[in-house]
């Protein structure tokens, strides 16, 4: 049994050796150039003419939400590696010829030594996108989203080269888009207060179940409500969705509850796709209860969870078709036919500890008595005919699980939870290139990670991918970037970069005829 005391070791500097604890961090800078994402960032992202490129800025925001960063000041970390510093000053002028090379030790003023830009230059950088005029119409009480200047339009466009990729190399024509807001809670000066009595920014985004891909993310202060301007953020969605989709279904809360996003779904406004089927959380009304109380209790029929081994199992939980039109529908003849679906769920007694008064269990329009019993309401409209009322519940439900964990993600696996700036526009585009960065390792999980990583999140892929040492050296012009051993580690590194080389050939060209 070992001594109580120091364990029998040393620390000591190695100056000689060019050691880095990120030997996987590279593979996800290979991504972004063979999807295409480094190529556009250059291309139409032209803020910088001197110093470090948009490029270079950017990818090393996205380099320190993968390693596990989540403040600007991180980014020293990054620097104080000397593995990385090092493969990273040496790879950036691979394959460039003398003129190049001369005219890109020009763009600085002194010799370039470091391999991340400082955090005072990122700073920097991140205010191009803040639009100052935008800033005066952002008041207390009033909703408003500041318009993006070119900047920031042009970082969102390059969100949307992931998209095509993905859906280049796993075609999917079906994309059930979930909407929703995320609270990211903030101390900044000029942070609005959210519903919920606390300073924060509340992004809306819109996930793409089927592809686990972000396909849009607006930046918002937090007294914008969810619903403020949903269907333009569908529409918008819709736009950006690459070629080959030909389905679209859409879920959301109760905050897409609203006249002009249903029937814009259930009347195929949207000229590339249709009728777009839904499933959308109903506000419980006085309409609403009154057509529940009208039930038969042999209209209620039990709602089942499946567990992992396909086995199911009854809930507390029932359902029951409710014959409801609201009042705005009444009012137009040609308004489609929606569908209501009632879920109830007994309310029970909640045990208290003597002297302390109970906590009040629910709002009192969420709830409704049947056959002497109390029951919290909840209600679902859709326009999906042919399926059964539990099985709209169930797919409904599903947004629950993948879009709610991606706001988990963009705050605590990512930067997204802390902000570098007062200015909102820094903020903004800080956000979506978080978003990017969380799109990139989507393309990962799906075409190049092992399937028994495909389902971790940034935790299990840093321990497992990204975060192991290594060794940078130079031989006959070349740079090699050793791992240590023969373990598992080392062997899912070695296939990754083998699928990253498969990705990164060319389709074969074949001649006609």
């Amino acid at each position: 049994m070992m001594t109580q005391g120091l364990l029998p070791f040393q620390y000591q500097i190695d100056e000689k050796h060019k050691g880095t604890s990120l030997a996987g961090l590279p593979l996800f800078l290979e991504m972004a150039n063979i999807s295409g994402l480094t190529q556009q960032l250059v291309r139409d992202l032209l803020i910088k003419e001197q110093g470090w490129s948009d490029s270079q800025i950017v990818l090393s925001l996205m380099m320190l939400n993968l390693s596990g960063g989540d403040c600007v000041d991180d980014i020293e970390r990054l620097e104080a590696d000397p593995g990385m510093r090092d493969l990273l000053l040496r790879l950036e002028t691979h394959g460039m010829k003398r003129k190049a090379q001369r005219e890109y030790e020009n763009r600085f003023r002194k010799s370039k030594l470091r391999a991340f830009p400082s955090s005072s230059a990122i700073r920097r950088y991140l205010e191009h996108f803040h639009q100052e005029k935008e800033e005066a119409k952002r008041v207390k009480g009033k909703a408003f989203i500041p318009a993006a200047n070119s900047h920031l339009q042009s970082l969102l466009n390059s969100n949307d080269v992931l998209t095509h990729y993905l859906q280049q190399e796993t075609p999917c024509e079906i994309a059930t888009l979930d909407q929703d807001a995320t609270l990211a809670s903030t101390t900044k000066r000029n942070a609005f207060y959210c519903y919920k009595k606390f300073k924060a920014y509340q992004p809306f985004n819109t996930y793409w179940y089927e592809q686990g891909l972000t396909v849009h993310s607006e930046f918002r202060d937090g007294n914008v409500p969810a619903s403020y301007q949903q269907l333009r953020c569908l529409q918008e969605a819709l736009e950006r969705l690459p070629s080959g989709v030909k389905t679209v279904c859409l879920r959301s809360d109760s905050a897409g509850y609203q006249e002009e996003l249903l029937s814009y779904c259930a009347e195929g406004q949207n000229k590339r796709f249709g009728v777009i089927t839904f499933a959308i959380a109903s506000r419980v009304s006085t309409g609403f209860k009154a057509a529940v109380s009208e039930l038969k209790e042999s209209n209620w029929k039990p709602i089942y969870i499946t567990l992992p081994n396909g086995e199911k199992i009854e809930s507390e939980q029932e359902y029951a078709e409710v014959c409801f039109v609201p009042l705005w529908a009444v009012k137009n003849k040609q308004t489609p036919n929606y569908r209501y679906l009632a879920i109830r769920e007994v309310l029970r007694e909640q045990p208290t500890l003597e002297g302390i008064e109970p906590a009040e269990e629910t709002s009192p329009t969420h709830t409704v008595e049947c056959a002497d019993k109390k029951y919290r309401l909840y209600g679902l409209v859709t326009n999906q005919e042919t399926m059964a009322g539990d099985e709209v519940i169930a797919w409904y439900r599903q947004r629950c699980g993948d879009s709610e964990m991606v706001h988990s993600m963009q705050k605590e696996d990512f930067c997204g939870g802390q902000f570098p700036s007062n200015k909102f526009g820094a903020n903004a585009a800080w956000w979506q290139i978080m978003v990017m960065t969380l799109n990139l390792v989507a393309l990962m999980k799906k075409c190049v990670l092992p399937e028994s990583l495909s389902k971790k999140r940034m935790k299990g892929l840093r321990f497992h991918v990204i975060a192991v040492a290594g060794h940078v050296i130079t031989h006959a012009r070349g740079v090699i970037l050793k791992l240590s051993g023969d373990s598992e580690v080392t062997r899912t590194l070695l296939l990754i970069r083998q699928r990253l080389e498969q990705l990164a050939i060319p389709p074969p060209i074949f001649a006609s005829g």
